[in-house]
């Protein structure tokens, strides 16, 4: 049996640590900021290898990603988006649809690249370690490669938005995704102008970012222990 390869320094430098962790709370959900700047191939192959070494069940790596550059696609794409936003701006109170229909929720044709993330739920079989009792965590795999790629993209400067307003199946038509494919993200990315200091939502007034500590149980669902020490570091 081959012995298993051994990463030769696994430990982080603080500078290093630094560097993930800025990189996580200062990403972003891109909209309105996206510059027409091309993203070089180099980078890009980039982005889309961390998305690739995403932990995945099984090891069955179930996405594959769909580059759109074409405008005629993004046009398909963008009607899509327009009508589920229409449809959506009417499910709200009352109260809210002057201020949801202020909000910039896409940045399709103003990015330069578009991908879509999907999973193929069959690509190493029916039975799968990790998904037997599960059978779900694919479709988990397949958003882990959403956060890597996000991530990634950050570390290169680039934004990213999630376009999650459109029905299944106009983006499937539009892209040519056969029914057996699970759509997960349908992602914009390109350089900005700037990356916002808070989220969108949050500075526009639409939710509060929620208190860490209201959201920690410990060994049972909803167990306060408020001497907990781990409460005290956040």
């Amino acid at each position: 049996m081959m012995a298993p390869a051994i990463q030769a320094d696994p430990a982080f430098s603080a500078a290093e640590q630094a560097a993930v962790y800025r990189c996580i709370f200062s990403r972003r959900d891109v909209r309105g900021e996206f510059l027409s700047t091309p993203i070089p191939d180099e980078v890009l192959a980039k982005i889309l290898s961390a998305a690739h070494s995403a932990p995945s069940v099984g090891f069955m790596q179930p996405w594959d990603f769909i580059v759109v550059r074409d405008p005629a696609v993004k046009r398909r794409v963008h009607d899509g988006f327009q009508k589920a936003h229409a449809e959506a701006a009417q499910m709200f109170p009352e109260e809210k649809r002057e201020t949801y229909a202020g909000l910039k929720l896409e940045g399709i044709l103003e990015s330069p690249v578009n991908i879509c993330i999907t999973c193929d739920r069959g690509r190493t079989g029916p039975t799968v370690i990790g998904r037997t009792h599960l059978p779900e965590m694919d479709l988990f795999s397949s958003v882990c490669a959403v956060q890597n790629l996000w991530l990634a993209a950050r570390a290169e400067n680039i934004g990213v938005g999630w376009v999650s307003i459109i029905h299944r199946e106009h983006l499937r038509e539009a892209l040519g995704v056969p029914k057996e494919i699970s759509l997960i993200a349908y992602l914009c990315l390109g350089y900005v102008r700037y990356f916002h200091a808070k989220p969108e939502l949050e500075s526009a007034g639409w939710l509060p970012r929620l208190p860490l500590k209201d959201l920690i149980w410990f060994d049972q669902w909803q167990q306060r222990c408020d001497d907990e020490p781990l409460l005290a570091q956040l």
